[in-house]
């Protein structure tokens, strides 16, 4: 046993070494940084109007969002915000792309909740206030899930996942973990037709879906502990 933590001492500064080198190389002149990726606020994060006006809430990057006055229309914006959604992710890196194709139904489910107010009855608003505090959390998790997406290839050899953002995840994942309990209470309490109590369902099952998968995320990212983790660990 003293023998092989011997050896691994010798070999970490060879493995500090190559670990400089292939950074080196793989950066390049004058690509020391990520790339920015714009993130969309999401709705909820602009103005809000009343019952009836066209508008609602809108934030940069996003769409106007109206106030359904039905089922039928509520269909109508969510296809159309699933639509655009696809249309922004052409433009976008591996990367990026690959944690908004994830997180694109729960933005989904935000835009939906918040379009669905007037049909929910004397719990509309709180319904609304839920989903603006969820959209909150969604765009924190797409920054936190792009870090983890962009590590590079010989820190995640050497040292692993990013267990920084793991517990970002977690944290958040916690937090979203409550809203989608106050969401049921409030489905249950909605003064709403069965087709509109179905489609809120539909949108809480969406979070439950990402919620899991991002939870799944973190522990992958946590267990993952590199060369550098399983020699001294």
């Amino acid at each position: 046993m003293n023998q092989l933590n011997t050896i691994g001492k010798m070999a970490v500064p060879f493995l500090v070494l190559f670990l400089m080198s292939s950074l080196a190389f793989a950066q390049g002149p004058g690509e020391g940084g990520p790339r920015p990726e714009p993130i969309s606020a999401g709705p909820g994060e602009g103005n809000q109007t009343g019952p009836g006006e066209p508008g609602g809430v809108t934030g940069p990057g996003e769409p106007t969002l109206y106030r359904a006055g039905s089922a039928s229309e509520l269909g109508q914006l969510i296809q159309q915000r699933q639509q655009t959604m696809a249309q922004e992710m052409e433009g976008m890196s591996l990367e990026s792309r690959a944690v908004y194709q994830n997180q694109n139904r729960v933005r989904v489910a935000v835009h939906a909740l918040l379009a669905m107010e007037d049909l929910m009855g004397g719990v509309g608003p709180w319904v609304s206030e839920v989903a603006r505090d969820f959209n909150n959390s969604v765009q924190a998790t797409i920054r936190t899930e792009e870090k983890i997406q962009k590590r590079d290839f010989v820190s995640r050899l050497f040292f692993g996942g990013d267990s920084e953002a793991a517990g970002e995840l977690e944290r958040e994942m916690n937090q979203t973990r409550n809203m989608i309990q106050e969401l049921k209470q409030l489905r249950d309490e909605c003064e709403c037709t069965e087709e509109v109590r179905n489609m809120f369902q539909e949108q809480i099952q969406n979070m439950e879906q990402e919620q899991t998968r991002l939870q799944n995320l973190a522990q992958s990212e946590k267990q993952n502990r590199g060369l550098f983790g399983w020699l001294f660990g």
